[in-house]
């Protein structure tokens, strides 16, 4: 398992070396960690990688898309959340038919509201709602081998998504602590549950 993780953080560093993003390197290190941690395989936690790059280029180089949209890609367990604002619902189908035929996609939640790109006020809102609910996590101490680590967090607009593999019992106080997080609006679950 350990050659794996390596041999994971290697591959990722290598491809982002060679696309030139110091930054990424950073983060590509810390992708060995989580890899490490995750309830994913190795190979389903790189086929997720590979699905955010695909569908981000795929999405981006339409230029409609590009240009009167703010869409996320979130991969977890080969099933896409796409969150985020176009203005029109064509635009909205526009962008789950261009993710649809990327291989290995099992789902796509098409979480894209019919709004204006939300503004970078309230991005950076988002941001700050994201880093206190990952925070929150760290409190749950009652679900003996709970590892927060294990859950996606992903604001958009006040909404958070949560994705991940959980037991249950272990969803529902992530539920319960990211519901008590001011600035949440609404919290939409997307686990997969191993009971």
């Amino acid at each position: 398992m350990k050659f794996n993780v390596l041999a994971v953080t290697a591959l990722l560093l290598s491809a982002t070396l060679l696309q030139g993003c110091a930054g990424a390197v950073v983060g590509g290190a810390a992708t060995g960690v989580t890899v490490a941690n995750d309830r994913r395989t190795v190979g389903t936690f790189v086929d997720d990688e590979i699905i955010e790059v695909k569908a981000t280029k795929r999405l981006f180089s339409d230029q409609e898309i590009f240009d009167n949209t703010h869409i996320n890609i979130t991969s977890y367990n080969n099933i896409v959340l796409l969150s985020g604002e176009a203005p029109t619902e064509a635009l909205k189908a526009k962008a789950y038919n261009i993710i649809s035929p990327i291989p290995k996609v099992r789902k796509i939640h098409n979480e894209i509201v019919i709004a204006a790109p939300s503004s970078l006020l309230t991005r950076s809102s988002d941001t700050w709602i994201t880093a206190k609910v990952k925070t929150s996590l760290f409190q749950i101490k009652n679900a003996p081998g709970f590892d927060p680590t294990k859950v996606k967090v992903i604001s958009e607009n006040g909404t958070v998504f949560l994705m991940g593999i959980l037991k249950r019992s272990e969803a529902d106080l992530v539920i319960d602590a990211t519901r008590k997080i001011s600035g949440v609006q609404r919290v939409v679950k997307l686990f997969e549950y191993l009971d």
